[in-house]
């Protein structure tokens, strides 16, 4: 018997007892898995599809654990985007629960962009599955949700791929603004660490050396072999400052800098979006947040007051 079964019965009946929604609310028909992957399907579906997230803004999408709305969820929609490489480890229970109509993407397995390896940890050497961290990797994430509407919705293929088009232009161009705001950061100051491996692509897009505590966040995170191999790191190299994730608990690295004298700065943002009055309410906005701390504590050159 498949064990699964169980778990699958009770957020059924859970949703359609309590969900206000079971009242037949069909206003979305797309899922997105968190608020990162929303945010790129929004900009190549626009406005005439509805979209909804599994992990809600701010949230860890390694340890969600499904509600009810979201059994509901899957039922009435048509397309599931999710990241994939075991991002989202609850995916297996939305695959149990789809039907043949149900269109599953896993962007990052799916598109054309060459993968890193996990560096540390549990998942060591396995696929890396950050790759919307390099504007690069959310441009391959586009090519596949364009592809993924079109076929699932042809009446809007001419608009699904004019906001394609329109979407991987903006990210060449913040790509080159990323590139052109770290440029200042001096070589030796070039050192990346936080706690999750969550930035190998950006490290590889923008040049730095890069480490991490543990590998991805469903495995056991800050272990005493993970703390120590760091501390060891930390020995042979001296970055300018430590950083960590907003949705890591950041006492891991805090422990690290007090130790070492080092500066901790963070929140980066990688695994969700901030809320909408927050610094990374949208895909490039996280980026260039991001990029603007490790500028700050990393040594980049100030931007010139304008006159």
């Amino acid at each position: 018997m498949d064990n699964r079964a169980p778990w699958i019965i009770t957020l059924v009946l859970m949703t359609t007892v309590s969900s206000p929604h079971a009242l037949g609310d069909t206003s979305f028909n797309v899922i997105a898995s968190f608020s990162v992957i929303k945010d790129l399907v929004k900009r190549v579906a626009g406005d005439s599809i509805g979209i909804t997230t599994i992990v809600p803004t701010g949230e860890d999408v390694h340890r969600w654990e499904l509600q009810p709305p979201n059994a509901l969820a899957v039922e009435e929609a048509d397309i599931v985007f999710y990241n994939g490489y075991g991002l989202e480890p609850w995916i297996r229970h939305i695959e149990a629960m789809a039907d043949d109509s149900l269109t599953l993407t896993a962007l990052a397995e799916s598109a054309d962009y060459e993968p890193l390896a996990i560096p540390v940890g549990q998942y060591r050497d396995s696929a890396d599955p950050h790759m919307w961290m390099d504007p690069k990797g959310a441009a391959a994430y586009v090519d596949v949700i364009e592809e993924t509407l079109i076929e699932r919705y042809p009446e809007q293929a001419e608009a699904f791929a004019t906001r394609a088009a329109e979407t991987r232009e903006a990210l060449v161009l913040l790509d080159h603004q990323l590139r052109e705001r770290l440029e200042g950061i001096p070589q030796t100051n070039r050192m990346l660490t936080t706690s999750e491996a969550s930035m190998a692509y950006f490290a590889r897009a923008y040049g730095f050396e890069y480490a991490a505590i543990w590998g991805i966040g469903s495995e056991t995170i800050g272990s005493a072999q993970a703390m120590e191999a760091m501390s060891m790191h930390l020995s042979q190299k001296r970055p300018p400052a430590l950083f960590y994730e907003s949705t890591s608990p950041y006492i891991h690295m805090d422990a690290h800098a007090r130790a070492t004298e080092l500066s901790l700065a963070g929140p980066l943002y990688v695994d969700t979006l901030s809320d909408t009055d927050g610094p990374a309410y949208n895909y490039p906005a996280m980026l260039r947040h991001n990029a603007e701390l490790l500028h700050e504590y990393l040594g980049g050159a100030r931007a010139e007051k304008q006159p």
